[in-house]
């Protein structure tokens, strides 16, 4: 059973992952009630956790990173993966999905269903692809990428809080068809064990670096974008954001500081 926040892999019966600390369980895009995972139906709103055919939201891409990285900066990552390999790298994660997606696509066949979702996942990742940080994960209705690895910036903060603000300008230019895009953003370290030739990334996620930046996502309003204090500490001086107050976060001891992004200095 593999952890939607790490990625690494568990034994079934686990209620939160061994590597990461996150809950092993299926939030809803609807309603955002969290789901045991293989529940074919939300416990919150009713509304189908999976689409008819099985597939399901969310549905992980089958492709690789390579299959959506342009080519410049997949040729980077490949020249210098062996300086990155084994080290332990400071990041920003960033993930990013459409809320109410189930609603947006019920009815539709899986092809007019994917042709409805595409231009907010491509704002998404052109948006990522714009500031270097590298989408690794593809799942349904939204991604997860990073800032700072496999790609190493200093500033790998700012550029994931701008990559986030792209997407939501992206919205009001209207070229995401009123599709309304969350994100949620946390700053933490991993460990790179190895990046594949199709872009792969091998990595353990410290602490609770990947499940931070998801809870952000999870507590984001549709149009909005949520993140840590860690991150907006990262950013100081480059981003505009207002706390709006500690929370706690299942698995984490201490209250996390939420803050919301609005934009960047004139």
């Amino acid at each position: 059973m593999r952890c939607s926040q790490c990625e690494s892999e568990n034994r079934e019966g686990r209620r939160f992952c061994a590597e990461c600390g996150a809950p092993m369980s299926v939030p809803c895009s609807d309603c955002g009630f969290v789901n045991e995972p293989n529940e074919k139906f939300c416990g919150g709103c009713g509304a189908p956790l999976y689409a008819a055919d099985g597939a399901g939201l969310p549905v992980e891409s089958t492709a690789g990173p390579s299959a959506y990285t342009p080519k410049h900066l997949a040729e980077r990552i490949i020249q210098t993966r062996s300086t990155i390999e084994g080290e332990r790298k400071l990041v920003t994660v960033l993930f990013a999905d459409i809320k109410g997606s189930t609603a947006l696509i019920e009815g539709l066949d899986p092809e007019k269903a994917a042709k409805r979702l595409d231009p907010a996942l491509k704002v998404m990742m052109d948006a990522v692809h714009r500031y270097e940080g590298t989408v690794n994960r593809v799942q349904g209705d939204g991604i997860m990428a990073l800032f700072g690895a496999p790609l190493a910036h200093e500033d790998h903060a700012v550029r994931a809080c701008y990559a986030a603000l792209a997407m939501q300008e992206a919205k009001q230019s209207g070229e995401t068809e009123n599709l309304a895009i969350r994100v949620g953003l946390h700053s933490g370290e991993v460990v790179v064990r190895s990046i594949g030739n199709d872009l792969s990334m091998d990595y353990d996620a410290v602490g609770h670096t990947a499940h931070l930046a998801g809870r952000m996502e999870q507590l984001a309003e549709p149009g909005t974008i949520r993140l840590t204090s860690d991150t907006m500490r990262l950013a100081e001086g480059h981003v505009i954001g207002r706390s709006l107050g500690p929370i706690d976060v299942k698995g984490v001891r201490d209250p996390v500081e939420l803050f919301e992004l609005t934009g960047r200095p004139e």
